[in-house]
């Protein structure tokens, strides 16, 4: 017999067999909380952490939105039906990637409805109404957990600007105050300054109300953020309906571009733990430079295209200040 295999197989049998019950024994924090939920939107707001979702199911369906607020990154407090059909009396059906800012002590909570549609579209259908009126809305609350009240009787966006799909809106307020709002769908990315009301746009220099400002691959779902004076512009690309979906983003001196695409940092690969993972946020931890990035995806194995997750993993840069790829995780960020 050789002793010399025998120790060695004995050592990497207790080996694997201790690596496999640290694995177990790992907290499983991802996902973040029970359901169906995606598009997240995660945010700080005075020492705690909320995050925004769609209540992902069919179209029909998607009637309410939920909020989910947290002290430690863990435990999650469930916020029911902060808004819903019963408070905008023109949204019908997909109500959908929630994005809330606080402004003067009130919280403005953006959001897509009806999944508004136009002619010479395929999606079009000219005998069913339910798309033919919708867009961007705005609903307003005291407090980030609700309720929440239409803000203006009717979108804020309803019409189709640089062929933008308007949906999937996210406000960015800069340094200086100004509160820069991006959205799009079809593949097309707008920008406008939103008025001090958040009633309206201001006017560009040109007259008009956005500009086009489409990256490379852009398909939807803009988020930015702002880290050592550097503008980050991220966005999904692929096909949300599958493991194509992906998140990538650009880098800028400041909040207008011009936007570059670096590459991707969010993506399901073979052997991954889900698949489809995008349209997601990010959230920097208070008075550190610790960084976590919200998104939703798929668990494996699921075929159903609304069964969506939502999770947090740590996102962690470069020394050139590049996003490194983000590992999809079970053990998620743990507490704070």
């Amino acid at each position: 017999m050789n002793t010399k295999n025998v120790v060695f197989s004995t050592i990497f049998s207790l080996f694997g067999a201790c690596s496999f019950a640290q694995e177990s024994n790992k907290v499983q924090n991802n996902p973040i909380f029970e359901g169906w939920y995606a598009d997240p939107e995660g945010i700080v707001f005075e020492d705690t952490y909320w995050v925004y979702p769609t209540f992902s199911d069919d179209y029909d369906k998607q009637l309410h939105f939920d909020a989910f607020s947290s002290k430690d990154l863990v435990h999650w407090e469930k916020h029911e039906r902060i808004l819903d059909t019963t408070k905008i009396k023109w949204l019908r059906q997909a109500l959908w990637a929630p994005s809330i800012i606080e402004k003067d002590s009130k919280y403005y909570l953006f959001f897509g409805a009806n999944d508004i549609q136009r002619p010479g579209r395929s999606s079009y259908d000219p005998n069913n109404d339910i798309n033919h009126y919708g867009g961007i809305g705005v609903a307003v609350a005291d407090s980030p957990s609700g309720p929440f009240e239409d803000h203006l009787g009717k979108p804020l966006i309803s019409d189709f600007y640089n062929n933008a799909q308007p949906i999937d809106q996210f406000v960015f307020k800069d340094v200086d105050g100004t509160h820069y709002f991006f959205y799009g769908g079809w593949s097309h990315c707008n920008l406008g300054i939103l008025n001090e009301d958040f009633t309206g746009f201001e006017p560009w220099e040109d007259g008009s109300l956005f500009k086009e400002i489409t990256p490379e691959g852009y398909v939807e779902g803009p988020f930015m953020f702002l880290r050592n004076g550097i503008y980050y512009f991220m966005w999904s690309e692929g096909n949300w309906t599958d493991g194509s979906y992906k998140v990538a983003y650009a880098m800028a001196d400041k909040p207008t571009g011009p936007y570059k695409r670096i590459g991707t940092i969010l993506e399901s690969k073979e052997g991954d733990i889900a698949t489809g993972a995008g349209h997601h946020s990010v959230i920097n931890k208070p008075g550190t430079d610790e960084w976590i990035i919200v998104y939703h995806r798929r668990p494996i194995p699921n075929k159903d295209r609304d069964h969506r997750v939502t999770c947090m993993d740590k996102m962690e840069f470069n020394p050139d200040g590049t996003i490194k790829p983000v590992t999809m995780t079970f053990e998620g960020v743990g507490g704070n």
